[in-house]
C-alpha cells in the first residue's frame, strides 16, 4: 500500500501517519470482510500459558485438563511445523546438511576414498562415521529433515489450496462503510445518475481484467489472484522436486564399462566393471539392450595454446533393444548420450589398448589380445598390466603364469633420465615399455585384483645372465625376448582404442526438471504480482448530486496501488465528469479562447 495518496475532492493529501491509521482500520473491525482473505497465509498465534484452562478437582478433572493440554500443544506444534517460517528453516537446514556430502568422501560414491580418509584421519574418521557424514544422504538426521520438510509443505499447502479455491468460487467482498479510511482514495461529485456510474465502473473494471460485481450502492472488484496461485505453485513444485529426488535416489542405477573397439556390452549387472544402485532398485528394472563399439574417433588441436585439446571425441556404435531388436547405428558424443528407454549411455573416457602377442619357449602363442591402458595425464601417458594366466610353460616344462608391467605413450617424447611420457594424445609415435615377471599372479586365491596392476608378491622378475632386469621399449612390430628360453612378447602393429561408457538410469529426473521450472515461475508470480481490491461507490448526496468514491486496498504497501486507482478514476471520470458547484462565481473569459476541460479529480499520475 502507498503511504501517500490524494483526496482530490477535498484537496487533501494523506501522509504516512494517515496511511498507517488506514492500514490499521481492519484491527478495529471497520473494514470487516472487505479487508480479509487477501492472502491464504494462516494467522500466526502466540503460545498461551496453558491449553488446558482451569482444572476441575479430582482425578476426572486432572484427566480432562491433561487431555486438553496434550491436544492443545499437539495442535500448536502442528501449526508451527506447517508454517512457512518453519518450512524455510527446514529447507535451509536441508541445503546446509548437503554440504558435507560434497566435501567429505561418500561410501556410496567411492568407498576407497572413504577408507583412505579414515586411514589418514584417525580422530576425525570415527567421529564422521558416528555422525553419518560418510553417507550423508542416507543418514538418519538428513532423512529426518527431508521428511519433516515434506510433511511441512504438505500441511501448509493443502489447507491453503482449499481456502484459495473457496476464494476463487466466491465474489469480491462488498465495500466498507468508510472508503476514505483506505490507503488509496479518490472522490468527486458528478451530474450522472448513480446507476450509470456503477455500470460504467463495472465495465471499466472488467476491461482491466478485474473480477467485479455490483453489490448494493458500490462496485466491488478484485485482481491479482495469480499471486497466490504462484505461491501455491511454488510450494507444490517443491514437493514434486522432493518426491522426484527421493524416487530417483531409491530406484537409480549407475554403472561403468570399458569397451575396446570391436567388443560389445549387454545391459546386465555381470557385464559392468563397477555398478551401484538405490535401495529399492531391482535387476528387473534394467532396460534390456546391447551395443558394440565399432570405432572411436579422436582428433586434437595441433598448435596454439589449446594444443592437445580434443576437437572430435565420439564413438560409433551399433545397438539393439531387447533380445531380438533390430540393429541400429548411432554416434555417442560427450554430452550427447544414447537414450534407450529410461537409460542413458554416456561417453566418459578414452584410451589406448596395444595389441600384444606372448609366445612360450617353443613359439606357441599363449596370449594374444588388446590390453587397455589407464591414462595418467591429458596426453594419454598410460600404464597397465598384461597377465598370462593359462597355457604357459617355462623352458623346464613347469606351468607358470606371466605378468608384464606395461607403460604406453602414444607420442614418445624421446629418451631421458626419468620416466618416459607422451607429448601429444594422438598416435604419432607410439612406444610400449615392458618388464616381465613369472610365477603366480595370485588370481587363484579368489581375491579381486586391479586389472591395471600386478601383484608381484609371488613372482620373480626376469633377469639376464648378468643379473640385470630384462626390460625394453618396443615400437609397433618389435619383440622382446625373455631370457633362458622363457619365450617372447611382441608389440603388434595394430593398436586399438577403447572408450568408457557410463550407463545411468534415474527415474524422476524429468519430473524434477519440471518442478524446478514451475518453482521459478511460481516464485516470480508471487513476488511481482500484487493482489488488490477496488471499490467504486456512487450514491446521491444530501443536495441531490451524485457523489463518487473510489478506494483501493492491497495485501501490502505498494506505490502502484494509488497509481492504478488514479488511472481507474480517470477512466470513470470520463464517463461521469465532475459537476461544477452551482454557487460558483462567474468568471470573465475571453470569447475567442477555447473552453477549458476540467481534469479528472482523484486521478493520481
Amino acid at each position: 500500500m502507498s503511504t501517500t495518496d490524494t483526496d482530490t475532492g477535498t484537496g487533501r493529501t494523506k501522509g504516512p501517519a494517515a496511511a498507517k491509521r488506514h492500514i490499521g482500520v481492519s484491527a478495529d473491525g471497520e473494514l470487516g470482510e472487505a479487508g480479509s482473505q487477501l492472502s491464504t497465509a494462516p494467522v500466526d498465534t502466540a503460545v498461551p500459558g496453558s491449553f488446558g484452562g482451569s482444572r476441575a478437582p479430582g482425578a476426572l478433572g486432572w484427566l480432562t485438563w491433561t487431555g486438553r493440554e496434550v491436544v492443545g500443544w499437539a495442535r500448536w506444534f502442528w501449526r508451527q511445523l506447517t508454517s512457512m517460517r518453519v518450512a524455510l528453516i527446514l529447507l535451509f537446514l536441508l541445503s546446509l546438511g548437503a554440504i558435507p556430502g560434497s566435501l567429505i568422501p561418500q561410501s556410496g560414491t567411492d568407498a576407497q576414498k572413504v577408507a583412505d580418509f579414515k586411514d589418514a584421519h584417525s580422530i576425525l574418521g570415527p567421529v564422521y562415521d558416528k555422525l553419518g557424514l560418510f553417507h550423508v544422504y542416507s543418514s538418519v538426521w538428513f532423512s529426518a529433515i527431508y521428511i519433516l520438510l515434506f510433511v511441512s509443505l504438505i500441511g501448509c499447502i493443502v489447507p491453503r489450496t482449499w481456502q484459495f479455491v473457496g476464494q476463487l468460487r466466491g465474489r469480491p467482498p462488498g465495500a466498507p462503510k468508510r472508503l476514505n479510511r483506505l490507503p488509496a482514495y479518490a472522490t468527486w461529485r458528478t451530474g450522472a445518475e448513480p446507476e450509470q456510474v456503477r455500470e460504467a465502473a463495472l465495465k471499466i473494471l472488467k476491461q482491466r481484467r478485474f473480477r467485479a460485481h455490483i453489490e448494493k450502492d458500490a462496485v466491488a472488484a478484485e485482481k491479482g489472484y495469480l499471486r497466490e496461485t504462484g505461491n501455491l505453485l511454488f510450494h507444490i513444485a517443491l514437493i514434486v522436486m522432493l518426491v522426484a529426488f527421493a524416487w530417483g535416489q531409491l530406484f537409480k542405477s549407475e554403472g561403468n564399462k570399458l569397451i575396446v573397439e570391436g567388443d560389445g556390452f549387454s545391459n546386465t549387472i555381470s557385464q559392468y566393471d563397477d555398478f551401484k544402485s538405490g535401495n529399492l532398485f531391482s535387476t528387473d528394472d534394467l532396460t534390456p539392450f546391447s551395443f558394440n563399439l565399432k570405432k572411436f574417433t579422436g582428433t586434437y588441436e595441433r598448435t596454439g595454446p589449446n594444443k592437445g585439446t580434443p576437437r572430435t571425441y565420439q564413438a560409433a556404435i551399433t545397438y539393439s533393444i531387447g533380445a531380438y531388436g533390430k540393429e541400429k547405428k548411432t554416434t555417442v558424443k560427450v554430452n550427447e548420450p544414447l537414450r534407450i528407454g529410461d537409460s542413458k549411455v554416456y561417453l566418459t573416457a578414452h584410451g589406448y589398448a596395444p595389441v600384444v602377442t606372448v609366445r612360450d619357449g617353443k613359439g606357441n602363442v599363449v596370449y594374444h589380445d588388446a590390453v587397455p591402458m589407464l591414462p595418467l595425464d591429458p596426453n594419454v601417458t598410460s600404464q597397465g598390466a598384461i597377465k598370462v594366466m593359462d597355457g604357459y610353460k617355462n623352458a623346464q616344462g613347469t606351468t607358470e603364469q606371466l605378468g608384464f608391467s606395461a607403460f604406453f605413450v602414444p607420442t614418445f617424447a624421446g629418451a631421458g633420465k626419468g620416466d618416459m611420457f607422451s607429448q601429444f594424445p594422438a598416435l604419432d609415435f607410439p612406444v610400449l615399455a615392458l618388464s616381465g615377471f613369472h610365477g603366480s599372479l595370485g588370481v587363484d586365491a579368489g581375491i579381486p585384483q586391479n586389472v591395471y596392476q600386478l601383484d608381484t608378491s609371488k613372482m620373480k622378475q626376469f633377469k639376464d645372465a648378468k643379473g640385470n632386469i630384462v626390460k625394453a621399449r618396443l615400437l609397433p612390430g618389435e619383440t622382446m625376448k625373455l631370457p633362458n628360453g622363457a619365450g617372447s612378447i611382441t608389440f603388434d602393429k595394430g593398436i586399438k582404442e577403447w572408450a568408457n561408457f557410463q550407463v545411468t538410469q534415474q527415474p524422476g529426473s524429468d519430473w524434477a526438471l519440471i518442478g524446478a521450472f514451475t518453482a521459478i515461475f511460481g516464485l516470480a508470480g508471487s513476488l511481482f504480482i500484487q493482489r488488490r481490491r477496488v471499490w467504486v461507490r456512487a450514491a446521491t448526496g444530501a443536495d441531490g448530486v451524485t457523489v463518487v468514491e473510489m478506494a483501493g486496498l492491497g495485501r501490502s504497501e505498494s506505490a502502484k496501488l494509488p497509481e492504478e486507482l488514479g488511472d481507474l478514476a480517470a477512466l470513470v471520470h470520463d464517463q461521469a465528469p465532475t459537476k461544477p458547484d452551482t454557487d460558483e462565481a462567474a468568471v470573465e473569459t475571453d470569447p475567442d479562447a477555447e473552453p477549458s476541460v476540467p481534469a479528472a479529480e482523484g486521478a493520481e499520475k
